[in-house]
């Protein structure tokens, strides 16, 4: 990367937050709920990335009508909204990192494809102090793989591509960032394996959030 960069964007789950356990249970609540076989953790860790409405899609049963889906996913939005801080939690050292580079003068933001609400409250719970934008799916702006919440998070920083490093953990991510015109760091703690990343275009790979420390003085 060239130049000295000085805004970081952050995808949420699986970068920032073990989002996991909650979106599992929410899941199951609402398939189980609504008369549908429950999925496992590691299915429902496969379906998470291209936000709420398509991780439902996935989890349902194929050939599953409007009408039904439409009740499913409802009761996903409800238990989720209700549950989504019961286990999630900030991965180890993320909490340091983000508060030493907000000291250190760095414009950081979130931007994930999580429906805006859930994003405001974990934003609020977790990153009130250090992160100064989270934009998650609204209506209007569409969700990544289109750089929309990229460059609306941008413009609410004053930032442009030239000052801009996205961060996250997946395929969608690196095509997020690719279509935004800034460089993406691939993150190898959350939801996607090292290979899968590679396979889907990834140059620059983090280990541990306190390399972010290191990489950007």
């Amino acid at each position: 990367m060239d130049g000295r960069r000085d805004t970081l964007l952050f995808d949420l789950d699986g970068t920032l937050l073990d989002t996991l356990g909650d979106l599992h249970a929410s899941v199951n609540h609402a398939l189980v709920a609504c008369g549908y076989p429950a999925r496992s953790l590691d299915e429902v860790r496969r379906f998470v990335g291209n936000g709420v409405r398509r991780l439902m899609l996935r989890a349902v049963p194929e050939g599953t009508g409007d009408e039904a889906f439409d009740e499913v996913f409802q009761a996903f939005r409800t238990h989720y909204m209700a549950h989504c801080l019961d286990t999630t939690a900030p991965y180890d050292g993320i909490l340091a990192v983000l508060a030493e580079l907000h000291r250190r003068g760095y414009r950081l933001g979130i931007v994930s494809n999580k429906l805006q609400p859930a994003v405001t409250e974990l934003h609020r719970h977790f990153f009130a102090d250090t992160v100064a934008v989270a934009i998650g799916e609204s209506a209007g702006v569409r969700r990544k793989p289109a750089p929309d919440t990229l460059l609306v998070a941008m413009e609410r920083l004053g930032a442009t591509a030239a000052d801009t490093v996205y961060v996250g953990d997946s395929d969608v991510d690196i095509l997020t960032a690719r279509a935004a015109g800034v460089p993406c760091l691939s993150v190898l703690w959350g939801f996607r394996p090292r290979e899968e990343l590679l396979r889907a275009g990834a140059t620059d790979l983090v280990t541990a959030p306190e390399e972010l420390s290191d990489m950007f003085p």
